[in-house]
């Protein structure tokens, strides 16, 4: 999700399956402990339930740390919605040694996707017990994937466009500072993006993070889990992708 972090590394070619289990896993932690807290902050039998959105918040900004860490190697897009950003930003390169090409293209988005269900499963395995006992309509679907406070899509949209805008704009313009802070800087970003911009749609800003979870939802055994509410799932997937598209675009004239 940082170029600089993957500036790190040494710049030799990355080979295809060096860069899907970079993005596969580092997205599998992202989902993990993102969904993971969202699981104790609103499941009843979960020991931080009540916990609050700034519960939320922090928790799903330490999974894009973690997740960025693990990922250094593909440059830690772990988002579709970065991915798609820097390719209409014009790069040459993913990460050092991955070039931009149609092949690495699917590499990233496949792994990003993949890694969003093994990640929700994840959560699922950590909280057995607690998604085996009762809890509200859409509480249980509520771990996995994102969805509207008032439902309007075309809001709705609107809402992940400027979420996700920020997020890659800003993560584009950090790449070009000589602070080099890194994952603390997209994990803090991430932060204040949900306190500010998460009011109305959860912020999935990131299409393999809602979708790849809500498929684990939509799949796994869980007792009235209700449900996995496809009518919704376009939003959180071409909201971002549109965000991403024209912070890639802006920035290339910013």
């Amino acid at each position: 999700m940082l170029l600089s972090l993957a500036q790190a590394a040494a710049a030799a070619p990355v080979s295809t399956g060096a860069l899907f289990s970079s993005e596969f896993v580092g997205t599998a932690i992202l989902c993990l402990l993102g969904g993971g807290v969202v699981a104790n902050a609103i499941l009843p039998a979960a020991k931080g339930a009540g916990g609050g959105p700034m519960m939320i918040h922090w928790g799903w900004g330490l999974g894009v740390f973690a997740g960025v860490y693990v990922a250094y190697r593909s440059g830690a897009h772990i988002n579709p919605a970065v991915t798609l950003g820097l390719l209409a930003n014009g790069a040459a390169e993913y990460a050092p040694g991955v070039p931009v090409t149609l092949g690495t293209t699917l590499t990233y988005l496949s792994a990003q996707l993949l890694g969003g269900v093994v990640g929700g499963v994840c959560v699922w395995l950590a909280y057995k017990k607690q998604f085996d006992e009762d809890a509200a309509d859409g509480l249980k679907l509520g771990v996995f994937a994102t969805g509207p406070e008032v439902r309007s899509p075309f809001w709705n949209v609107v809402t992940e466009v400027f979420g996700t805008f920020v997020l890659v704009f800003v993560i584009l313009l950090f790449a070009k500072t000589p602070t080099q802070i890194g994952p603390l800087a997209v994990a803090l970003l991430v932060v204040g993006i949900g306190a500010s911009l998460g009011g109305p749609t959860g912020y999935a800003i990131n299409p393999a993070r809602d979708l790849g979870p809500r498929i684990a939802h939509a799949i796994l055994p869980i007792p009235n889990k209700g449900s996995s509410d496809w009518g919704y799932s376009w939003v959180p997937i071409v909201g971002p992708i549109i965000g991403g598209v024209l912070a890639g675009l802006f920035a290339q004239v910013f």
